[in-house]
């Protein structure tokens, strides 16, 4: 399993719009193969800042499969214009003890 991390800033005065696309935004990646479940969530201390936390099956579920799709997209069409700055992804995966 892989967790994918974002930490999004939103345009200040544009959460709204940001939170009702991200409602359709959410059935685009959650019928993506591989997709296992993700969070949206929004900081307490700075607003406008979110982190989005989604399971994957593989990374090349979320790197190649769902970034180079169709559905990617329209993804994008719906969220990428709120970021400021664009925001860093990265890939984790659980450390067995």
């Amino acid at each position: 399993m892989i967790l994918e991390v974002a930490v999004l800033d939103v345009i200040a005065g544009q959460e709204a719009q940001f939170e009702a696309n991200f409602r359709v935004a959410r059935e685009i990646i959650s019928s993506s193969k591989g997709y296992a479940g993700h969070q949206l969530q929004k900081c307490v201390e700075q607003p406008g800042r979110y982190i989005l936390l989604v399971n994957w099956e593989t990374l090349e579920d979320h790197t190649i499969g769902f970034r180079q799709s169709e559905a990617y997209q329209r993804w994008k069409e719906l969220l990428h214009a709120f970021y400021d700055p664009f925001p860093l992804v990265q890939h984790y995966t659980a450390i067995t003890e």
